[in-house]
């Protein structure tokens, strides 16, 4: 996310407290105005680039390397392009490739086209960005940036939807990361914190019913790391806005589980937690449960034989786990320089 963005979160917080302000609100406004301010003033310019990453083979410990490597394809934001990190192999599509390489046995090529700071209409582009790549799996991290761009989810949302079944159509497996948790962020005080997890969680519901309806699955992403990055500092890089290193290994992390079963590698499910079912349910349902459950998966399912009903499609809420669990550390893996075809 970049200055820009976070100038525009400024606006946009005081743009929807605006309403209030004509109902007598008008101290309200004017204290979130004073913590933006203050906000701005904490969080530094960070200065660097992600790494280059963008189109790689890596195989990890031991597997080999002749063998056909899984198609990646990384789309989205500043979090799915790893700003923050400095080096290749701590940027999420290489730690989802490394994962999915020792967990598949295969060696899993990454095409990265993700933009550091893109928002869901940008996402048609970096399918065309792609050319005649068929991935197997496209994995998504979108939604901050119009979050702060003032974008509803009215809005943004329908391109996302739109790119899922692009990708769709030329058979790739979908898994969207929704959007982040933006009450995480450090400097925010509240109560412009409270509002801009508010924004956050509005968008990623939106999300997950429209990536269930164009046949993709998503991961609550934001509110797995809400609660961790709160309490751990060095989960943050140098700006206090993106996932350091160790940020981004618990994005990928918390997405490869899904993405191990999207490309039919078995996986454990549970459910959410203790207080939902892996019963099949609305997506809205479904959807309002994941951002409040920490990790949660939802997918289509089928109820009595069918796909939707009078309120849209019917999915279902999942926690999952590799059944292996990596045993390889993923500095031991190695990029690999090997001629692709088709």
């Amino acid at each position: 996310m970049t200055e820009h963005s976070r100038r525009r979160l400024a606006a946009y917080a005081g743009g929807g407290v605006g309403g209030l302000a004509l109902s007598g609100a008008a101290a309200l406004v004017g204290l979130i105005y004073g913590e933006v301010k203050l906000a701005e003033r904490r969080i530094p310019k960070a200065n660097t680039l992600p790494p280059a990453h963008d189109d790689t083979i890596w195989a990890a410990a031991g597997v080999s390397r002749a063998r056909p490597p899984i198609r990646v394809a990384m789309l989205g934001d500043s979090t799915a392009a790893g700003y923050g990190a400095y080096r290749d192999r701590d940027t999420p599509g290489a730690r989802l490739a490394i994962g999915i390489s020792e967990a598949a046995r295969r060696p899993v090529h990454i095409k990265n086209v993700a933009v550091v700071g893109a928002e869901s209409p940008d996402l048609l582009v970096q399918v065309e960005a792609l050319g005649n790549a068929r991935p197997d799996l496209a994995v998504i991290m979108i939604g901050a940036n119009d979050v702060t761009e003032r974008t509803k989810p009215s809005v943004a949302v329908p391109f996302l939807e739109e790119t899922v079944q692009r990708l769709r159509s030329v058979g790739a497996e979908v898994v969207v990361g929704t959007c982040p948790d933006l009450g995480t962020i450090r400097p925010l005080a509240q109560p412009l914190r409270a509002y801009a997890r508010h924004l956050s969680r509005d968008m990623a519901k939106a999300q997950t019913v429209a990536v269930v309806r164009a046949g993709g699955r998503t991961v609550s992403l934001g509110d797995l790391l809400g609660p961790l990055f709160m309490q751990h500092r060095e989960l943050f890089a140098e700006d206090l806005f993106h996932p350091s290193a160790a940020g981004y290994a618990e994005a990928a992390n918390a997405v490869l589980p899904s993405c191990l079963d999207a490309l039919g590698v078995r996986t454990r499910a549970r459910s959410a937690s203790t207080f939902t079912t892996r019963r099949v349910k609305p997506a809205r349902r479904a959807a309002a449960q994941a951002v409040a459950h920490p990790g949660t998966e939802v997918a289509g399912a089928e109820r009595f034989g069918r796909s939707a009903g009078r309120r849209g499609p019917f999915a279902q809420l999942r926690r999952r786990r590799p059944r292996t669990p990596q045993k390889s550390s993923p500095e031991a893996a190695v990029p690999v320089s090997v001629p692709l075809s088709g």
